[in-house]
């Protein structure tokens, strides 16, 4: 989630010591470290180690996939009134032998991930290290972590750089190293970190000493990072170092509008974040809302389209228990979901936009082949007519192709690159295709 709450630092340095593990000296004066002291500090003493140690834990090759709880169960914590969809270990059990029992966990979604308010509001007074709620994760998260393994599975975790979370529990702002060694000894096998309650200009440091942290446990941790998503001016190239994806746009609600925003956001591309894409390292425009309340049936055709062309990381926030086999058929599709993974991880991009109809390129193997999006975002009135040939959209040479529908896989002919395609496209619907290259 994402919410702009500055806060200015004033800590005692000799804590911010510990956490890094400095030794210090016995008896020594504590010093208030100012808004800008802790870049400074954690600069100087983790520099070299930084400098070596960019991201290299192996995940994230292709978009990630699973399941993540905020959108559809937000902060619900009222187990006594409402146990099925409370913020709790039985929730995400229950998630987990949905995503194993329903075909999803073989059309890849593999991760279930936990979301913020699963703590207790203290942390453990002489460890100071993060409690699982004792009320609703009487187990415990190392417990949680069995279970979703043995399903076939893994667990993500959520924490935030700040003083506290977007929802009031403990931030990692000062504990970072005892919160990558915690999550690594319960078994996390990913963490989403948000930005709430922190300060933005800290993030250019704060973000890569977390993932120093969690490359030191041994564990592989895919690391999610809110860290774009609070700046004005991201510096993506860096984000993209550190991070293997990361939120930078907005938080996705269940409605078409939110939706229509954040593809919109990402055909505008502003800092060219598209560029820094790729194996290991994906921009995430939040969750798949498809099996919800707030989209249509095309509208939902839409979004998985397009999160396949936007090569995003496809985390579902729907109740898995009550998901329809339409929307479930949708989720699990093949052809999408191909799309989604392909191996170059090359991110799709807006090419052409007029009245409310946007085209999508996105390069994918076999080599010199093409998905494309054709996303119809107008409100109203009937289906638009919409030609275009691959030449016009910027693909060179005079290569043949074979045409099919991705939802479908129907085959729709061959094609030279001068060739002109014609389709029908209604309000608030896309059609969905790829070009495969001959031979």
């Amino acid at each position: 989630m994402v919410r702009t709450v500055p806060v200015h630092y004033s800590r005692n340095l000799w804590k911010i010591k510990i956490d890094l593990g400095i030794s210090v000296a016995s008896g020594s004066t504590p010093i208030i470290v100012g808004r800008m002291g802790l870049i400074h500090l954690i600069g100087c003493t983790l520099a070299i180690a930084l400098h070596v140690s960019a991201l290299d834990n192996g995940l994230a090759r292709t978009p990630p996939m699973g399941w993540l709880s905020w959108q559809r169960f937000r902060c619900n914590t009222d187990c006594d009134n409402d146990p099925l969809n409370c913020i709790s270990e039985r929730l995400y059990k229950d998630m987990a032998d949905r995503l194993a029992a329903d075909g999803y966990r073989e059309a890849g979604y593999e991760y279930v991930n936990i979301d913020d308010c699963w703590a207790a509001l203290q942390r453990d007074p002489v460890t100071l290290r993060l409690v699982a709620d004792p009320k609703r994760f009487p187990s415990g998260i190392k417990a949680l972590a069995d279970y979703v393994h043995s399903k076939g599975l893994k667990l993500g975790i959520y924490g935030d750089m700040g003083v506290y979370t977007c929802g009031g529990y403990p931030g990692s702002k000062f504990t970072l190293k005892t919160d990558a060694d915690t999550f690594a000894e319960w078994g996390v096998d990913s963490l989403k970190l948000d930005g709430c309650y922190s300060n933005t200009d800290d993030f250019t440091v704060a973000y890569p000493i977390m993932e120093f942290y969690l490359n030191r446990t041994g564990r592989p941790i895919l690391y999610s990072c809110s860290w774009p998503a609070y700046q004005s001016t991201p510096d993506y190239p860096r984000i993209a170092e550190f991070c293997n994806i990361w939120r930078n746009y907005d938080d996705i609600d269940d409605s078409w509008d939110s939706v229509k925003s954040i593809i919109q956001f990402y055909g505008d591309d502003k800092g060219n974040f598209s560029s820094v894409a790729g194996p290991g390292n994906f921009n995430d425009p939040d969750m798949i809302i498809i099996g919800d309340k707030g989209l249509s049936e095309s509208q939902e055709e839409a979004q998985m389209a397009m999160w396949a062309m936007m090569a995003a990381p496809l985390f579902l926030s729907n109740d898995l228990r009550n998901v329809s086999d339409r929307a479930r058929n949708l989720i699990q599709n093949k052809g999408a979901i191909e799309i989604n993974q392909d191996p170059l991880g090359i991110q799709g991009k807006r090419v052409q936009q007029a009245n409310g109809i946007q085209i999508w390129l996105r390069p994918v193997v076999p080599a010199g082949s093409y998905a494309f999006a054709i996303l119809n975002l107008n409100d109203g009135g009937y289906a638009s007519s919409v030609s275009f040939s691959l030449a016009g959209l910027g693909v060179p040479g005079n290569d043949h192709y074979y045409l099919n529908e991705v939802f479908s896989g129907l085959y729709l002919g061959g094609y030279n690159v001068n060739d002109t395609f014609t389709v029908k496209v209604d309000v608030s619907s896309v059609f969905f295709g790829k070009f495969k290259k001959w031979g």
